[in-house]
């Protein structure tokens, strides 16, 4: 059977975007939006996706860049794990440079659409 999740899967979802570059994480938000998800942040360090998850108890779902101004974002991807949230990288980071732990985890390349955040994390 053929996995057809549709960005009206995003309804009423609430997905932390952790991105650093601003017109990526405008465009991916403004996306999401307009198909229904409750949008926290954009959100552009380590340290300020992590402030937001303790202050955002229940997130559905997430969006996490790789690298965020040269800070690898896997502190974030571990609390997410922890916490049982579904998450995708955007990154143009190759399989192989990704930790094998996050092995997983699906990679999007960036720009994401928002039907492949859907299919990856609601899917």
């Amino acid at each position: 059977m053929i996995n057809r999740v549709q960005p009206s899967s995003l309804q009423g979802r609430r997905v932390l975007i952790v991105e650093d570059e601003y017109m990526i994480a405008d465009d991916m938000a403004l996306d999401l939006k307009c198909f229904g998800a409750d949008v926290i942040g954009p959100v552009a360090s380590v340290e300020q996706a992590l402030t937001c998850l303790n202050q955002h108890q229940n997130v559905d779902g997430a969006v996490v860049d790789v690298n965020l101004g040269g800070e690898m974002a896997y502190a974030v991807a571990d609390e997410l794990a922890k916490r049982g949230v579904p998450f995708v990288f955007a990154t143009g980071y190759e399989r192989g440079t990704i930790p094998q732990r996050y092995g997983h985890i699906t990679l999007c390349e960036k720009p994401v659409e928002a039907a492949s955040i859907a299919r990856a994390l609601f899917g």
